[in-house]
């Protein structure tokens, strides 16, 4: 890696931290009343939306779907920065402590603190609950930060941030969203720009001097979680809770055209990203064509 650029690009980063940075406890008004008819996802952004059982819901139930499917995104995104911080901090058991690359994974881990509290305190101010990871689940996320090293460490960063990046940037300003889910939108996507860029950087960076074998798990393993982030952007449980049949509304999510133009939008950017860098293998862009993120 070229040492002196990734500096750089670590202390440009640093700098708009300390520029742009934000503390949920204080930047939201956690005490202003929930708007009355306001939804906690944009509707065109639901899973269900435009399929027949969304259009025989009255408005109380599509909002009520809306606030079950922020709180599912919402915990699915706690689940993803401790696993992220988890493995930045085994990283920088062998990084320089001195070195600004270092102190910007350090800043960003605090941003990612940060940005769980604020998606907790925003499923409790909802009126949800959050949801919890099965057992099989919770095993894996224990030990996937042993074997996110290199490439594979900052593409799985970005498949896990870039997708709800892109998801975010079409809803913040929606009329119909709940004013405390606008402006929690606007923060995680002032501070995650910043993420993606040391992520991006990170991979370009490692490109010329990646060996073969750190190549071909990068462009692979990333294909795996393709059906998973599917089966979690439409999980039963919300259904459930929201008072639908479970069975019949997450087969109508799966198969909703809609939903899947949604996907399509979230993956492109990462897609384009990591087929320019050598990172789409042929089973990898099988996997998230089968998922729905792929045309």
């Amino acid at each position: 890696m070229s040492a002196p650029a990734r500096e750089a690009i670590a202390t440009r980063l640093l700098g708009g931290s300390v520029k742009r940075s934000y503390s949920p406890v204080v930047d939201l008004d956690w005490d202003a009343p929930l708007e009355e008819g306001k939804y906690f996802l944009p509707p065109r952004v639901c899973s269900l939306y435009g399929t027949d059982l969304w259009n025989g819901l009255s408005e109380e139930q599509r909002i009520e779907v809306s606030r079950q499917e922020m709180a599912n995104i919402l915990s699915i995104g706690i689940w993803f920065e401790n696993l992220l911080n988890r493995a930045l901090l085994q990283r920088l058991m062998t990084e320089d402590p001195a070195s600004a690359s270092s102190h910007y994974a350090l800043t960003e881990m605090g941003d990612e603190c940060r940005h769980m509290v604020m998606f907790g305190r925003a499923i409790e101010r909802s009126g949800a609950r959050p949801y919890g990871m099965s057992l099989p689940e919770r095993i894996i996320m224990l030990l996937l930060p042993f074997g996110l090293r290199g490439t594979l460490l900052w593409v799985a960063a970005l498949v896990g941030e870039e997708i709800f990046d892109a998801l975010q940037r079409e809803m913040l300003d929606d009329p119909e969203l709940q004013p405390l889910v606008s402006r929690l939108m606007r923060i995680h996507v002032t501070e995650e720009a910043r993420h993606i860029g040391f992520a991006r950087d990170g991979v370009v960076r490692r490109r010329p001097i990646r060996g073969r074998w750190e190549s071909m798990i990068a462009a692979n393993v990333h294909g795996l979680s393709a059906l998973r982030f599917k089966y979690l952007f439409t999980n039963p449980a919300m259904y459930a809770r929201a008072g639908l049949d479970r069975n019949e509304a997450t087969k109508a999510a799966r198969s909703n055209p809609n939903f899947h133009r949604m996907q399509v939008l979230g993956f492109s950017s990462l897609g384009k990203f990591l087929d320019d860098n050598g990172l789409m293998s042929r089973f990898a862009r099988s996997q998230w064509r089968r998922a729905g993120f792929l045309e």
